[in-house]
């Protein structure tokens, strides 16, 4: 069955936060719902809509930001009270808007997640994850990366309390009590997590999870091990996932899952008979979705899916057929409820008309009068900044509640900026002054009412500074916001659970009078996907990947001591480098040891031989193409070709546009291969930077033979 969605915008409020909407449920004898929102200005507005209009049911009075909202109840009745996370408090509303609850917890930081079942009420802060049942205290976990969401099981399916905490480090952790059941690791940095079908499946122990970049999960949390359902990789390359729900909007009695995402992107997934998710609608808004719900809202009989986004607006995707497009021939005829609706909004429209020139004109006089005072207008900035495990490239996406006028990028460090096709921004470039450690100075100018902006680079290991960008909305009077991105010594590794130990690699150990906080935040400067946080426990062992080249680094370290390895020579000597002018500033001093394993050199060159046999291939296509393009043009036909080169001139535009999105690539790996060619003889105390020259000759002419015996020769 095919959807037919057409949108509706209802009202805007304040900013909002991930998860702040919700619908209450449908009561008496009326079958459409209310809507409850909370913003960043502290605001809950409950709402109905009547005669297309929405009308208010209460609004509460502006305060701190609200984080959170959730619907409770007693277990087996409707879920119709407001429970709102503001600040380290939580609070309690009816459905007509009075308060009957204010609770202070005792958590020194912001609550980020809460989860509300019966008289159990479950908050997460940063790290912390508590339990109350009554406003009484009953658990407590520490979690050893940072926590983004929170869930529990159906008690009344599961008969017992099992909450799930989604942490930052790739992994769900299974609580019972205080303590850990388990771990499950998932291919993402979870973001959001839902009930499977609303009610957790037919055993009440499936969960759906959504991850940062794009990707979406069911698992099964049994008592003993998790099972992995399905998974919903992110090919087209969309934007993380930011709130899941279900709802039967086909009408089939079986329930859609609907999904929101960070780009704007909405979509409605089906299910096939073996209950695996089938794409059945997509539809893309300007801004990201923080909040997403099916029901029935505009019009009885009429489902639909409404959602909030980051700049408040409150918009329905409606099953009601807003309008019919006329034929040729047919007289348009306008009941005279439309005809209402149009002469109110003209009549709202030149209100609002006079009132901006009303305003304008007293903000001409005021900025003229000699006691003028110029107040800097605020604006909130949401910005994120993730490194691309498929490309390893970061991406760098800012959003702000008002248009974007331009953005100015600044990095003191060499970075790439790469095409990205979302991005209508207008780009150009300044000259920079390398030697005063100005690297890049780029503008991105945006067309009309753009708030959302997507940016990608890619930074070169070994070389870490900051990326400064500078927001300027279109505001009067002109202001500016500066955001700093810190770009760290190996940029390009991720965080991973499992490393193959097969490997042949080298190993950096450090020991000296340093406490485990310090060799921690030494690890912190130089990973990315560390927890600011100490670890608990004497000694820590994390995994990393390059995403680049697939080489993998161990790191294990305890007071006193540290010890690295790696198959990639050259992420060793960067470690080595980077810790021990971090060590000197503190003037402690380090022993350091290493072991060289003179198979990792040949070993990593294998990983990197794809790719370079790749590039070259692909450089050489396209500096065929404009040849091959003549021919065509002069002989009229290519019959006379060969199929390869055939082929080429078949594939120009994709092979161009690939070249395109990857500029710089061949010189990337040429400068990788030189690297661990210098990194490999520094360890052995020889410096042979004059025969870089002989080893560019090779890798123009390249053979993996002749390069191996050049690497193993020198």
């Amino acid at each position: 069955m095919e959807l037919h969605l057409n949108r509706v915008d209802y009202l805007q409020v304040g900013v909002t936060s991930q998860k702040t909407m919700k619908l209450l449920p449908a009561s008496g004898r009326r079958t459409t719902q209310k809507v409850v929102i909370g913003d960043q200005d502290g605001v809950v507005t409950c709402f109905g809509i009547k005669k297309g209009e929405a009308v208010p049911v209460f609004k509460t009075l502006p305060g701190q930001k609200i984080s959170r909202l959730e619907l409770g109840g007693a277990v087996g009745t409707p879920q119709e009270k407001i429970f709102i996370s503001v600040g380290s408090e939580v609070r309690g509303f009816t459905k007509k808007g009075k308060q009957f609850l204010s609770f202070e917890t005792n958590l020194m930081e912001s609550i980020r997640a809460l989860y509300v079942s019966g008289a159990d009420l479950f908050l997460c802060a940063s790290y912390i994850y508590n339990h109350y049942c009554d406003c009484k205290d009953q658990d407590y976990y520490l979690s050893s990366d940072k926590i983004n969401d929170i869930i529990c099981l159906p008690v009344e399916k599961v008969g017992k309390i099992t909450p799930v905490l989604a942490c930052q480090d790739r992994v769900l952790r299974i609580l019972k009590g205080s303590d850990l059941l388990y771990e499950v690791e998932v291919p993402g940095v979870p973001q959001v997590l839902a009930l499977n079908n609303g009610n957790g499946g037919d055993s009440g122990e499936e969960l759906i999870y959504g991850t940062s970049d794009g990707k979406i999960g069911l698992v099964q949390i049994t008592q003993s091990s998790p099972l992995h359902r399905w998974e919903i990789s992110n090919e087209k390359k969309r934007g993380g996932v930011l709130c899941v729900d279900y709802y039967d909007v086909l009408g089939d009695g079986v329930k859609e899952l609907l999904v929101g995402r960070d780009d704007g992107m909405v979509e409605i997934y089906g299910f096939d008979n073996n209950s695996e998710p089938v794409l059945r609608y997509e539809h893309t808004l300007s801004e990201s979705i923080t909040s997403i719900q099916g029901g029935c809202v505009g019009k009885e009989g009429y489902d639909e899916i409404l959602t909030a986004t980051y700049t408040g607006w409150v918009m329905a995707l409606t099953t009601e057929q807003v309008q019919r497009e006329p034929g040729a021939c047919d007289d348009v005829k306008i009941n005279q409820e439309m005809q209402n609706k149009i002469s109110n909004m003209r009549a709202e429209l030149d209100q609002l008309q006079l009132k901006v020139l009303h305003e304008r004109e007293k903000y001409h006089q005021a900025a003229h009068s000699s006691g003028a005072v110029s107040a800097m207008p605020v604006f909130s900035v949401n910005d994120k900044f993730t490194l691309n495990r498929d490309d390893a490239s970061y991406s760098l996406t800012l959003e702000v509640q008002t248009a974007i006028d331009n953005v100015l990028l600044q990095s003191d460090v060499p970075i790439d900026l790469l095409d990205v096709d979302k991005n209508s921004a207008v780009v150009s470039f300044s000259g920079c002054d390398a030697g005063n450690g100005n690297f890049l100075l780029a503008t991105y100018r945006c067309q009309a009412n753009t708030t959302r902006l997507e940016l990608k680079i890619r930074s070169i290991e070994g070389q870490h500074g900051t990326l400064q960008a500078y927001i300027t909305p279109r505001l009067q009077p002109k202001t500016c916001q500066v955001h700093q991105y810190q770009i760290k010594p190996l940029s390009l590794h991720q965080r991973t659970h499992v490393i193959d130990h097969n490997r042949p690699v080298n190993s950096l150990t450090l020991t000296g009078q340093f406490s485990f906080a310090e060799i921690h935040s030494w690890v912190v400067f130089c990973l990315p996907e560390v927890p600011d946080k100490v670890p608990i426990g004497d000694s820590v062992t994390f995994y990393f990947q390059n995403t680049f080249l697939d080489t993998q680094l161990e790191c294990t370290y305890r007071k006193g001591e540290g010890t690295f390895k790696s198959d990639n020579i050259s992420t060793i000597s960067i470690l080595k480098d980077v810790l021990t002018k971090e060590a000197t500033k503190r003037k402690i001093n380090l022993n350091i040891s290493y072991d060289v394993n003179e198979e990792s050199v040949n070993y990593t060159l294998k990983l990197i031989h794809p790719k370079l046999e790749y590039q070259l291939l692909l450089a050489k296509k396209v500096h065929l193409i404009d040849a091959l393009k003549e021919l065509q043009v002069y002989e009229g036909n290519v019959d006379f070709l060969i199929p390869e080169y055939r082929s080429i001139l078949e594939e120009a535009d994709s092979l161009l546009e690939e070249y395109k999105k990857q500029p710089a690539h061949l010189e990337r790996l040429y400068g990788m291969i030189t690297d661990l060619f210098i990194d490999k003889f520094k360890f052995k105390g020889t410096n042979v930077k004059t025969k870089v020259p002989l080893l560019l000759e090779i890798l123009d002419n390249y053979d993996p033979n002749s390069l191996a015996e050049f690497f193993d020769s020198a």
